[in-house]
């Protein structure tokens, strides 16, 4: 897990509230406060390749979920997070 965020207590309330990220800097703390994970170059190019490839169950269960377009927002996240690390 990465530092804790500087944040504004409005704002970390929010995020902790939230049960599907708006934004990427939601998403990110998410995914490195709320679940612990870290967004490290492999898990995050794991993330994408699956996340990608229609042929996945985890994929396709996603995207049954939370729909087609929350999952291609989520790519782009991860995306994002990539370029970033």
């Amino acid at each position: 897990m990465t530092e804790e965020p500087k944040l504004d207590p409005a704002t970390r309330a929010r995020y902790e509230e939230e049960r599907f990220p708006q934004n990427y800097e939601s998403w990110r703390y998410c995914i490195e406060h709320k679940c612990g994970l870290r967004l490290t170059p492999d898990y995050i190019q794991q993330r994408i390749g699956i996340l990608t490839d229609p042929r996945q169950e985890e994929t396709q269960r996603f995207a049954r979920t939370y729909g087609n377009a929350y999952l291609a927002q989520v790519v782009a996240w991860f995306e994002r997070a990539a370029a970033a690390s």
